[in-house]
Order: C-alpha cells, then sequence, then structure tokens
C-alpha cells in the first residue's frame, strides 16, 4: 500500500487505493442502505484513526523480548483525547475508542444561527487537562468550515496548542481546506477524499449527502 500522501501543508490524505475508492463508491451511493452506510464509513473512519495516531510524535524505547531478545521499538509520547462535532461528529467517537481504549472525548455543539447564518457555540464539555493532550477534533465533513474552526477555537481558548490538533474528516472541499489553512495553518488535516468544490449552497461536490441523516438515520 503506498503512504499517505501530503497534499497540501498539514493536509494528509489517505491513499487512494483501490479498496478506499471501493469503501467511497458505496457510501456515495444514494441506494445504499442505512446498514451498510454505516459498516462502510465506520471502516473509512477507523482508517482516519490509524493515520491520525500515526502523525502523533514517538520517542525511541528498547524492548525485552522472550528469550532474553532485546527489540528497539517505540513509545508515544503526550496523552490525547477525542473530541467531536455534535451530531455527525459522534459517529467517529466509536472508531477512535477501537483503537484506543479509554480513551478520553468530548464533545462541542455548534449550529447555525438561523437571523444571520454563522455558526454558533451552543454547548462544550471536554477534559480538563485539554491543554496537555493531543486532540483529534471529529467531524466527518469539512464544506465551508465555519463549524471545525469555531471547535478550533474552542480548543485555543482552553490551552490547546494549535500544532496539537489533528482535523479527521472523511470528506474534505477545497474552499474549506484553504479558509482553514489560512486560518489555522498548524493545525494538521486529515482526510479520506478532497471532493470538486461547493455548490451555491455549500454543499460538497459530488459529495454522500447529510452524512448525520444518513448514519443515524433521522
Amino acid at each position: 500500500m503506498s503512504s499517505s500522501q501530503e497534499v497540501h501543508k498539514n493536509v494528509i490524505l489517505l491513499p487512494q487505493t483501490n479498496q478506499l475508492i471501493g469503501l467511497y463508491s458505496i457510501i456515495r451511493d444514494q441506494e445504499t442502505k442505512r446498514g451498510d452506510f454505516v459498516f462502510y464509513s465506520d471502516r473509512i473512519i477507523r482508517l482516519l484513526v490509524e493515520e491520525g495516531l500515526n502523525q502523533l510524535p514517538v520517542e525511541t524505547a528498547t524492548i525485552n523480548c522472550h528469550g532474553g531478545q532485546v527489540y528497539q521499538g517505540a513509545k508515544f509520547l503526550g496523552k490525547i483525547c477525542g473530541v467531536s462535532i455534535v451530531r455527525a461528529g459522534e459517529s467517529m467517537e466509536m472508531g477512535l475508542r477501537d483503537c484506543c481504549r479509554s480513551v478520553r472525548i468530548g464533545k462541542i455543539l455548534i449550529q447555525r444561527d438561523e437571523e444571520t447564518a454563522l455558526p454558533k457555540l451552543f454547548y462544550e464539555k471536554l477534559p480538563e487537562d485539554i491543554s496537555d493532550r493531543y486532540v483529534f477534533l471529529l467531524d466527518p465533513m469539512l464544506a465551508t468550515g465555519g463549524s471545525a474552526m469555531m471547535a478550533v477555537e474552542v480548543l485555543l481558548s482552553r490551552g490547546v496548542q494549535m500544532n496539537r490538533i489533528f482535523f479527521l474528516n472523511l470528506l474534505a472541499a477545497p474552499e474549506g481546506i484553504k479558509a482553514f489553512q489560512e486560518k489555522y495553518p498548524e493545525v494538521k488535516i486529515i482526510t479520506g477524499g478532497i471532493d470538486e468544490k461547493l455548490d451555491e449552497d455549500k454543499y460538497i461536490v459530488p459529495g454522500l449527502g447529510d452524512f448525520g441523516d444518513r448514519y443515524y438515520c433521522i
């Protein structure tokens, strides 16, 4: 398998293998039933989490093996936590838990203000020691980037260092990446796919529909 690709500064795209393209072909299909959508989305989420873990710093560790053998390995530096942007981001929490047992997870609720059409913070619940952690920010779609950028503002206000934030998403639009990079150049975006553009209604093209609705069937 080819290695992940850095397509912009601090934008990591999962290797576009036949397997990954096949997974996206399933979840993009409007005829795909909810059970299959959830199953194959979860597979992609697991790949995103694994790549996020690949980006964490490590230090050399000497391991004593059976039979008196020694292995020169590695040990992660620092603690991590997940922060999901409610509601759709919660779909990515289990993928993180599958890879990191007992991981702390916070939540941020951001909704569009009906009067101004701008994102508005409604709720946050984060680990008290989040400023000491590497943070995996979880939201399946990066369209305009408005909600994610507000979430980053919340994290920064809690003392999280910008270069310790990793934004994991399944699909990103070039416009959202550009806006995000200009405002937060040290935040790493880890995505499974970069689509063509946003349409006039700010939906990703070709996209996959409303991820939260399809995942939770509400």
